[in-house]
């Protein structure tokens, strides 16, 4: 069987890291012989090879290669029955899957070395194989003794954590390859020096600018004379500086090129395979199907295109078995006969979106539910709990499948849970949305951490907020004649279509909604096809940042999708797009427990209040103890978390004038200070404190467990 040339290269891949994703198999397969598992054991490891035998089969499909797929799929025949009653494998099962491990590797590395069209058919060895397992030297002579070796020298790659398949064109073999050979941990250390290199780019900009202003205070001090020399010498410092700082950027912008090149390939390298498996999957289905991709010229981390390679079969694959109707019921419905599936991919900072979409007879909930219950994954009483969404959720459940019968395609109940496993393994997210009769769409969610971004700063009263760049489609100033005023919400005319107008200030909590000001600058961000018009109170200017995961404790918020460092060192939170263009997770503030965090540091403020937000908290923010007594006076606050040590009044003399208040005696407040000390955390208490941590014990994630204990104590809405 001639593979396509055009697929050669992925076919090598292939066979290297099929390699790998069988060693993984061997394993699971030689503890499936030992004694003393228990049930729970057998079946994690029962799954755990279903998974990777579904995975094998997939991708190989995929590209074109049936016998390999034939064969993954007489070895899921085997495993089967066993994986059903989740009982020990007996050794005699263990040799079938293994010699049949075997049959797969040695025709994959004989396509890969393109000698499969010389293969004999695998029919009579398939046959073999699943009545009684045949010895080794049957299998090699089945498949004509291809290799001696499975593995070609060289292959280092890394594999996905659960065995999912990726297709790497770029897995050669390397024995006649002259070039060094660079581990991937040697690669990231040298992108961590790229970005400090960034960093004091940033901070060279900023010394030049300050040099500008000393020379402006100068010149404005009237001893224009006496001065002169000073401000000729700083000047030449500053442009100096500044042409450094050009270069700088230059070798910097030069550097991350390169390391990308090397570490990243295009995401059509993994799409375009899939068009061909789309077409092959329809026509044995007798369906019809064309596969559109959208963000293809995007590139990636190779590493992360080649963990969800195998995420993205298994949706397609799904998606033609499960969402697309046939050819005359299609046309009955009043739908084209042939069925449109998307892919979609949008980068957005460091988060990556992946949305895969079929138009065809979306989810029934109520099938869902009697399947799910049928399998004994859903009680009875259970489902009446559950509204659509949840029910739809239950397709990721392991062992879920509609199919009541097991063909090529699926029906094994191996498939979207191991989707959502390869997907939370890196760290991201699934979600699905279907209408019946109209379509499905599983949108992923990821955190990439390879580059910068570039990055536009906001501000929002003091709070400097980051927006990805690729997300702000344009930026104006309000004008009267364009903006509609409601009673409740304010819409902005912007090329034929009326915007809502969404005030960040408000968004974030920090101040209630009110209708844009004349010349006030307005935003239009886009994600996911929605668009609002975004008021903030001034425009800072663009950043080429690298944005960082925010720490686990409040990974979750939904507000923010990571953060990066400015020139000073200042924290910027990154606000998430898709977060600001939904409606429904408008912030409610008179319904949220509130808290006030008052500290001179802005990256403290800013941690703080991202760990109380993760906890529904309506969080406020003052930078001294006078502009926390003045919010004080006119808002009321469940909770306040102070720095212990500031500049003019500090955290004990806060808490000594809100003691004297009747309305604020009893306000439970929070020392926190840099300082780990028994002799500060003593000063903290007796100055009527009623907690106190360590900034090392709030970064490690403490401070939402102790803001709930203080109030609980005092008893506030814990």
């Amino acid at each position: 069987m001639p593979v396509d040339p055009m697929l050669q290269g992925l076919v090598t891949g292939f066979a290297v890291e099929a390699q790998e994703v069988i060693q993984k198999v061997t394993m699971d397969l030689l503890e499936l012989e030992r004694e003393g598992l228990d049930a729970a054991a057998l079946g994690k490891l029962y799954v755990r090879l279903g998974r990777h035998l579904h995975t094998l089969k997939g991708s190989a499909s995929s590209l074109g290669l049936q016998d390999l797929g034939d064969i993954a799929h007489k070895l899921e025949d085997a495993l089967a029955p066993l994986k059903a009653s989740a009982q020990k494998m007996p050794r005699s099962v263990v040799d079938v899957l293994l010699h049949g491990l075997d049959l797969f590797m040695l025709r994959a590395q004989a396509h890969a070395d393109g000698r499969g069209d010389a293969l004999p058919d695998p029919a009579a060895a398939l046959a073999q194989l699943v009545a009684d397992g045949p010895a080794p030297d049957q299998v090699s002579a089945s498949v004509g003794v291809v290799s001696e070796e499975a593995s070609p020298p060289g292959a280092q790659e890394e594999a996905s954590p659960d065995g999912a398949l990726a297709m790497n064109p770029d897995a050669l073999p390397e024995s006649a390859d002259t070039g060094w050979r660079v581990g991937a941990r040697q690669v990231t250390a040298l992108m961590r020096e790229v970005e400090r290199l960034r960093e004091v780019r940033l901070r060279v900009e900023e010394r030049g600018r300050e040099l500008e202003r000393v020379v402006t205070v100068l010149a404005r001090q009237g001893l224009l004379a006496e001065t002169a020399e000073a401000r000729t010498l700083l000047s030449g410092t500053a442009r100096l500086l500044r042409t450094d700082g050009e270069e700088t950027s230059d070798i910097v912008d030069a550097l991350e090129e390169g390391l990308k090149a090397i570490t990243t390939r295009p995401v059509r390298t993994i799409l375009d395979p899939l068009q061909r498996m789309v077409r092959d999957l329809s026509r044995q289905l007798g369906k019809e199907a064309r596969l559109s991709v959208v963000g293809s010229e995007l590139s990636l981390d190779r590493r992360l295109l080649e963990k969800l390679q195998g995420a993205l079969v298994h949706l397609l694959r799904n998606a033609v078995d499960h969402g697309l109707e046939m050819p005359a019921a299609r046309e009955k419905a009043g739908k084209h006969h042939e069925g449109a599936l998307t892919l979609r991919v949008e980068q957005q900072g460091n988060l990556l979106f992946l949305e895969c979409a079929d138009d065809g007879a979306g989810i029934d909930v109520t099938r869902v539910r009697k399947v799910a219950e049928s399998r004994g994954l859903l009680a009875a009483d259970e489902g009446d709990r559950l509204n659509d969404n949840q029910l739809r959720d239950l397709i990721f459940r392991p062992g879920f499948s509609t199919r009541s019968d097991v063909t090529d395609t699926s029906g094994r109940g191996v498939g979207l849970d191991a989707v959502r496993a390869s997907v939370e393994a890196l760290q991201g997210r699934i979600e699905v949305n279907s209408a019946q009769g109209q379509g499905t769409r599983f949108v992923m969610t990821l955190p990439v951490d390879l580059g910068s971004s570039p990055v536009l700063v906001v501000r929002a009263l003091e709070q400097l907020v980051g927006l990805p760049m690729l997300a702000v489609e344009a930026t104006q100033l309000a004008r009267a004649d364009s903006l509609r005023i409601g009673k409740r919400k304010a819409h902005l005319e912007y090329q034929g279509q009326l915007l809502q107008v969404v005030d960040l200030g408000a968004r974030l909590g920090l101040r209630a909604a009110a209708p844009p000001a004349e010349g006030q600058p307005l935003l239009i961000v886009q994600s996911g096809g929605k668009r609002v018009a975004l008021g903030v109170d001034a425009v800072v200017g663009d950043r080429d940042l690298v944005i960082r995961p925010l720490p686990s404790e409040v990974r979750d918020v939904p507000a923010w999708q990571g953060a990066a460092t400015l020139s000073r060192g200042e924290l910027l939170l990154i606000c998430r797009p898709d977060w600001l263009v939904t409606e429904t997770g408008q912030t409610t503030v008179t319904a949220q427990r509130r808290a006030l965090v008052v500290d001179d540091s802005l990256t403290a403020r800013a941690l703080h209040r991202a760990m109380l937000e993760a906890g529904g908290f309506s969080v406020h923010l003052a930078a001294s103890g006078a502009r926390a007594l003045d919010r004080l006076q006119t808002d009321t606050y469940d909770v306040v978390i102070c720095d212990l040590d500031m500049e003019e009044m500090d955290g004990t003399q806060l808490i000594a004038r809100l003691r004297e208040k009747r309305e604020t005696a009893s306000l439970p407040v929070i020392l926190v200070s840099a300082h780990d000390s028994a002799a500060a955390r003593e000063r903290g208490m007796a100055a009527g404190a009623d907690g106190y941590l360590s900034k090392r014990e709030c970064a490690a994630g403490r401070l939402l467990a102790e803001v709930l204990d203080v109030m609980s104590r005092r008893g506030g809405r814990a």
